[in-house]
């Protein structure tokens, strides 16, 4: 699997928060495992479109969407409690 390029506000998001060398952790673990047990990964809904989530660390998730088996897409990345 692999993942789409990311957006420029996404990327200034991880810059801003200090969140860079953990989102690429955890991001590798998604594109080799999606069930690994600290990205506790989960099905959510958006509207009408079904996305997922993935633990950046205990404060912040990414959001994503699959374009097919093998490509995903980061929509979102933000604060999980706000």
């Amino acid at each position: 699997m692999r993942a789409n390029p990311l957006r420029k506000d996404l990327q200034k998001y991880l810059n801003r928060h200090s969140l860079n060398n953990k989102f690429i952790k955890q991001l590798n673990y998604l594109l080799t495992n999606p069930a690994y047990p600290s990205l506790n990964t989960e099905k959510i809904k958006i509207g009408q479109q079904e996305a997922y989530s993935f633990r950046i660390d205990k404060k912040y998730r990414a959001i994503f969407i699959y374009f097919s088996n093998e490509t995903i897409e980061i929509i979102d990345i933000n604060n999980h409690y706000q």
